[in-house]
């Protein structure tokens, strides 16, 4: 999942949304500290409610990760997103095939929440931008193991950017996937991309419910309508 389907039923809670893209963020600023389960579970009990809330979110990003990145269909997507993509890049950069595959999929997952909730986008930077940058930190340093300190900076940041609204357009969403190209050392991706995603777009779109729902909600559905 990516930053919009992790948090989109949790902006009542702006902490707890936070929690959500803390993972996420860190990996932009510092990819060696995590902001990991094991970590943020013995906190979710603090008595400080912003340190209890922001790792409560930290704990439901790792579960949704678990249930989405298993799904049936995501793999499907996955898989087959890849196998096109080696056809387009260059020989010998299947890995990086795998890896765009994978992310084209949640990128995209996103421009559909905003396809669907218009207000959606607008709703989500304004949770973020009520946060206290300040105490938003030190509760981030009271999951992760090493020390965070550009949180104050980065997330402001982050909501002044508001690169999720690129995701609709093929051509600007190329461009925010060569920014991951950059940042993870990967060559950059062709033009010739653009076209493939207009092709992926509808494919996510169709798959979109079944994306964005966990497998234990798939069951009790079906339970009820057998009943």
């Amino acid at each position: 999942m990516n930053y919009l389907a992790h948090a989109y039923k949790h902006l009542g809670e702006p902490y707890f949304a936070a929690g959500t893209a803390l993972p996420d963020w860190l990996s932009m600023i510092d990819r060696k500290n995590r902001a990991r389960r094991q970590f943020a579970e013995p906190v979710t009990s603090d008595p400080d409610p912003v340190v209890s809330s922001l790792a409560r979110g930290v704990v439901q990003h790792h579960e949704d990760d678990g249930w989405f990145h298993q799904g049936e269909r995501f793999v499907l997507l996955n898989t087959g997103f890849a196998v096109e993509l080696r056809e387009i890049l260059e020989k010998g950069l299947g890995h990086q095939a795998g890896f765009v595959g994978h992310i084209s999929v949640e990128l995209l997952l996103d421009s559909i929440l905003v396809e669907r909730e218009p207000r959606l986008l607008d709703d989500y930077y304004a949770t973020f931008d009520s946060l206290d940058a300040r105490l938003l930190q030190a509760a981030a340093n009271k999951i992760c193991r090493k020390p965070v300190t550009q949180l104050t900076v980065a997330v402001p940041r982050f909501i002044r950017e508001r690169f999720l609204a690129d995701y609709h357009d093929d051509r600007l969403l190329l461009m925010r996937l060569n920014g991951v190209m950059r940042r993870v050392g990967l060559p950059l991706l062709p033009e010739s991309v653009i076209d493939w995603l207009a092709t992926a777009r509808p494919r996510v779109r169709q798959s979109a419910d079944e994306l964005l729902t966990p497998p234990d909600a798939k069951a009790g559905a079906g339970q009820r309508r057998s009943e």
